[in-house]
């Protein structure tokens, strides 16, 4: 059974009782996105990290060196094409 068919089955048996339907399946999908967001967010701010954009931060810090300092340009010392400083 399906949440189309289970919705059915519960509005027919709320009808039967003269109660409210239930929601249509889905319907309140986004607001639960956002409570668990939300309480993320809080559980962060209780335990002293920062509530916002933890994964960007991490992944910066794996792909840069240092605290978000902009990695080293290559060594300019090589020339173009060589492999050492013979150019053999």
């Amino acid at each position: 059974m399906d949440a189309i068919q289970q919705h059915m089955i519960d509005s027919y048996r709320a009808a039967q009782h003269g109660e409210l339907p239930p929601p249509l399946p889905g319907r309140h999908d986004w607001a639960v996105a956002r409570d668990v967001r939300d309480r993320r967010r809080f559980d962060a701010v209780m335990a002293g990290l920062p509530a916002r954009r933890r994964w960007r931060t991490a992944l910066r810090g794996l792909f840069t060196q240092g605290h978000g300092h902009r990695p080293t340009p290559p060594d300019s010392s090589t020339p173009p094409g060589g492999s050492g400083p013979s150019g053999v």
